[in-house]
């Protein structure tokens, strides 16, 4: 998997994915999997990690 060094913001969320590419809000790919069902996972699960922190933030 190849990954970009920025770290995400959270204007980026959610992520989405296209074929085997992970993509930000604005179409700009961060990373490359060896397959869809990997990407999809790991954009899953980018997202439920996000909306947890977004969640914990506004219950404190």
């Amino acid at each position: 998997m190849s990954a970009s060094k920025k770290p995400l913001a959270p204007d980026d969320f959610p992520v989405t994915t296209d074929r085997q590419k992970i993509k930000k809000q604005d179409g700009e790919p961060i990373a490359t999997t060896e397959d869809h069902e990997t990407a999809a996972d790991l954009a899953e699960r980018i997202n439920d990690e996000e909306a947890r922190r977004e969640e914990d933030k506004w219950s404190a």
